[in-house]
Order: structure tokens, then C-alpha cells, then sequence
């Protein structure tokens, strides 16, 4: 199994257009990822925290997220959405992703198998990635 992520992406004032899902999905086909749970969450204007089904966010008719329906390894429980809920302004509304990265998997057991054991993992947030490449280039 390769490393497992989670992404809490917040959507404000309700506003989801679906312009992602073709590239998440795209994701999947390729085999980079494997979604294990695919939720939603809205944190209405009074702070409660609810989960919603999966919808037609667009309004174009259809199922936005029908190829995910079903997407539930366990994985998340109500404390995690709360926790996401904690995150969340008000009025807005969020997608949980939890997602295995298939294309790791290889180099992981290879690693494995050579005795290799991960000691420390991390995440480097784009902005402060852009900035440090911003102030090189000024340099």
C-alpha cells in the first residue's frame, strides 16, 4: 500500500463548481491515486457541522461525484468532522478526501524489502513553496 493523505478543502459561502472532478477523477483512471473516503461537510451560520450526500453541486442535473458514491473505507468518523468543522468560516461548506498514493506503493516496498524504514514525513505548503521560488528569482 502506498502513503495515505488527507486533503480538507473548504468551499466558501457554499460554492462548489465542480471544475476539480474531471482532474480527480483523471487521478483515479491513471492509477495515482485510490480514493478510500470521499465526504462533505457544511458548517452552518449557527456552527453546527453536518454531513451532506453527494449531490449535483453544479445544478447541471446529474450526480457530480456518482463514479464516488459508495467511497467509505471507515476511515473517517463524526470526530473528523468536527475536527474539519473547526476549520471551516461559518456558512461554508467542505470536501474530506482520504486517498491512498498508488504510484508509491512500488518504492515503498522496495524500501521495505532493502530494510528501509520511514522515519519522518511531511508537507511543504504550496504558497511557501512559491514564495521561496518568488524570492530566489528577486535575488
Amino acid at each position: 500500500m502506498g502513503p495515505i493523505d488527507y486533503i480538507v478543502v473548504e468551499f466558501p459561502g457554499n460554492r462548489m463548481t465542480g471544475e476539480g472532478l474531471p482532474i480527480l477523477v483523471d487521478l483515479v483512471d491513471r492509477g495515482l491515486i485510490r480514493i478510500l473516503d470521499l465526504l462533505f461537510v457544511r458548517k452552518d451560520e449557527d456552527g453546527s457541522v453536518v454531513g451532506m450526500e453527494i449531490a449535483d453541486f453544479d445544478g447541471d442535473g446529474a450526480l457530480d461525484l456518482a463514479v464516488f458514491e459508495g467511497a467509505s473505507s471507515g476511515l473517517l468518523g463524526e470526530d473528523d468532522i468536527e475536527e474539519a468543522g473547526k476549520a471551516l468560516e461559518p456558512g461554508n461548506s467542505a470536501g474530506i478526501l482520504v486517498y491512498e498514493n498508488v504510484w508509491a506503493a512500488p518504492f515503498a516496498a522496495a524500501l521495505r524489502r532493502g530494510g528501509a524504514q520511514l522515519v519522518a514525513s511531511g508537507r511543504i505548503p504550496v504558497p511557501a513553496v512559491l514564495a521561496a521560488l518568488e524570492e530566489t528569482e528577486a535575488a
